[in-house]
């Protein structure tokens, strides 16, 4: 049961756009409009989002993983005082492999009213665009940096028939492909999706040795989403309609 007072001040978390600045919701644009502050994990991006649909940058604060600690208390105030406070990240939904769990806790143990403002999100965008069966499916942002801790959530995923979703830069992208062929094997299936909503989309499928053999020979650019599966083949594997 949600125990929320019910004051006048509002925490907003709000899904902004992944690339395409028209993937927006007309209410995300209202709330935006109307927030007394918006706290964003990059200024500057969040400031040409703002200037696309002439949303004033009002109170325009910075809130991100490096700061978080120190600004929700502030932030919490605010909103105990009356304020229309809205979260925004550089991209995609708040919490999601970005700041925002710790407000929304705060805001819950506070009692304060925490409205979601959903919208496009990379995962669910990787979800749909992979191939890959996606009934159930595991989602674990960007992988830890150290070895040992990669190696073992790989292992994890390849052994569950669930497929994987994993964030990468491009700088490790390639890194990640040959640590996929050598724990999970070289005959997983998997996707690959840049640049997702961008000018410069793209979604390559196949095992993983392929698509290593296709990024091999290009300059890599761009964010990524792994999708990864070692689930083999079933009967029922076929459309509901059919």
């Amino acid at each position: 049961m949600d125990k929320s007072k019910g004051t006048n001040g509002v925490l907003y978390l709000i899904a902004t756009p992944i690339g395409n600045l028209e993937d927006i919701t007309y209410r995300a644009v209202r709330i935006l409009g109307e927030a007394d502050i918006i706290a964003a994990e990059d200024t500057r991006k969040s400031r040409i989002l703002l200037d696309r649909y002439s949303i004033p940058a009002k109170r325009l604060i910075s809130h991100h993983m490096q700061n978080e600690h120190k600004t929700f208390d502030y932030i919490i105030e605010e909103v105990k005082n009356g304020k229309k406070v809205a979260l925004i990240t550089e991209a995609g939904a708040p919490c999601i492999s970005d700041p925002g769990f710790l407000m929304i806790r705060e805001a819950v143990k506070n009692e304060i009213k925490v409205e979601i403002i959903p919208g496009v999100s990379a995962l669910v965008f990787a979800a749909m665009a992979c191939a890959l069966p996606v009934e159930k499916f595991s989602f674990y942002g960007f992988l830890p940096p150290k070895h040992g801790a990669r190696t073992r959530i790989l292992t994890e995923i390849g052994q569950d028939e669930k497929t994987a979703f994993i964030f990468e830069s491009p700088y490790r992208v390639i890194k990640l492909l040959n640590e996929i062929i050598e724990v999970i094997g070289p005959e997983a299936d998997i996707a690959i999706i840049r640049e997702a909503t961008k000018m410069h989309e793209e979604i390559i499928r196949g095992k993983v040795t392929e698509v290593l053999k296709i990024l091999e020979s290009r300059a890599i650019k761009g964010e990524f989403v792994v999708c990864i599966s070692n689930r083999k083949p079933r009967k029922d594997d076929v459309s509901r309609d059919e």
